[in-house]
């Protein structure tokens, strides 16, 4: 059986991947976010809100159990959060708590619960972490989302790094999907003028349809997740080099 981890597989592209997943044989899908929204005899749900590190913490033995039977293993951080789109200097500091746990301390938990728990198996085993361009760019309005998937980004690559260093065989990658049609792109485009300079360019990329489906960036991420490892592959990818 192959087994994947999906992080925010209640909606956008968590459920799409999760639909692609589990179109295929042998596959098992474990699920986990607030609310199911996935009816598949090989899915499994684990109800966690990822903003609340206790829980999180309390709840990883649930989602990183024994998988004696596997033929490989993948842990997909896919949950993120923009959180309240404004400048740094006139948010609350509760904004920027909530952005990075969702964005990188629960990812970061994961990430390592998994490499622990399944460091004995000798099958493949892919971490891979959903970035975004905003990673390698300044948005004004996003300082917390473009932070805190940089900060995913550098992780990704020092725990490749260290699992190259030990022999462990651990594929780590953090990707850049594109920009995609999901109900954060709905909430990005509600954003005020005076707190995030590219709404209107946001909306024109929804209104001239240039927004990515979801279930056709699913198949890509899929057809590559079953491809053998590339050495020469960066660590940090984007869509189109998949």
């Amino acid at each position: 059986m192959h087994y994947y981890i999906i992080t925010g597989a209640s909606r956008g592209l968590g459920k799409a991947l999760a639909a692609t997943l589990l179109a295929q044989p042998d596959t098992h899908v474990l699920g986990v976010s607030r609310h199911a929204t996935i009816e598949h005899p090989r899915y499994q749900h684990q109800p966690l809100d990822l903003s609340d590190i206790v829980a999180v913490e309390n709840n990883l033995f649930k989602i990183f159990p024994a998988r004696p039977d596997a033929q490989s293993l993948t842990l997909i951080n896919n949950a993120g959060v923009v959180g309240e789109i404004g400048y740094i200097g006139e948010q609350p500091n509760e904004h920027y708590e909530f952005v990075f746990d969702v964005n990188v301390v629960a990812p970061a938990m994961l990430m390592n619960t998994f490499l622990s728990a399944y460091s004995g198996l000798a099958v493949p085993r892919t971490v891979l972490n959903i970035s975004s361009g905003a990673a390698q760019r300044p948005v004004d309005g996003w300082g917390a989302y473009c932070a805190s998937k940089a900060a995913l980004d550098m992780l990704s690559q020092v725990a490749q790094h260290e699992q190259d260093l030990r022999g462990r065989g651990a594929r780590i990658r953090s990707l850049v999907p594109g920009v995609i049609d999901t109900d954060m792109q709905a909430q990005i485009r509600t954003a005020d003028e005076q707190q995030f300079s590219q709404a209107k360019h946001f909306n024109a990329l929804h209104q001239e349809n240039q927004l990515a489906d979801a279930q056709a960036v699913a198949a890509k991420i899929q057809q590559w997740l079953t491809r053998p490892p590339h050495q020469a592959e960066s660590v940090v990818l984007r869509i189109g080099d998949l």
